[in-house]
């Protein structure tokens, strides 16, 4: 099976809020009460497009899970982290979809200067705790009832991972758009190609692999 991760773009966004919304009304994985609306989704994508990369999985042309990163903190000595999500189709886990998210993603982070990557589970959730701890990531602490949901309160846990060493005077990251004209995205993934689809103002990463 090939996995294609690239960009996401504004016509993703009905496959993405399918993929979304079953985890909103049927699960605790998400905290949101309600799935936001097309229009609100397209907001998010574009508003984090802006800094940091949104990412799609396609398998056979069809856009099975996504994965995005966005400001771990607002404060500015924070600026070096960023918070990280993956979402897979209900019907598409065990597949190696998540990791190739995380893969491209941590890459492009490593590339943009980030130093650190957060992301929180809500317990218990053993498929999602294997996927972080399989991409080098450790638990960093977890929130005691700090979500009320479906009747009940719940935990959620915190994974960290270092994407690079610190340094001192580090340069601040750079934006997913200020460096997509002159990147060189194949070098960042595994295998690559650079197309603009037209409905696309910035760099289409692909990435193929065998999981």
């Amino acid at each position: 099976m090939s996995i294609v991760i690239r960009l996401a773009c504004p016509t993703d966004v009905p496959a993405i809020l399918a993929i979304y919304a079953p985890y909103v009304n049927h699960s605790n994985i998400s905290f949101e009460l309600v799935p936001p609306s097309e229009d609100e989704m397209a907001r998010r994508l574009a508003q984090k497009q802006a800094h940091f990369p949104w990412l799609v999985a396609e398998v056979a042309g069809e856009v099975v899970g996504y994965a995005y990163a966005g400001t771990f903190r607002e404060r500015a000595a924070y600026q070096w982290s960023a918070e990280i999500s993956v979402y897979v189709h209900n019907e598409r886990h065990g597949e190696g979809i998540g990791r190739a998210l995380y893969t491209a993603l941590f890459t492009i982070l490593r590339a943009q200067g980030y130093r650190n990557v957060y992301g929180g589970i809500t317990l218990p959730n053993a498929a999602s705790v294997a996927l972080h701890e399989a991409m080098g990531m450790t638990p960093a602490g977890v929130y005691r009832h700090v979500g009320y949901k479906a009747g009940s309160w719940h935990d959620v846990g915190w994974w960290e991972g270092a994407l690079q060493p610190p340094v001192d005077d580090p340069a601040p990251p750079r934006a997913l758009l200020d460096i997509a004209p002159a990147a060189a995205w194949d070098g960042w993934l595994q295998h690559g190609d650079l197309t603009c689809p037209p409905e696309l103002t910035a760099p289409q990463t692909v990435w193929r692999t065998q999981p």
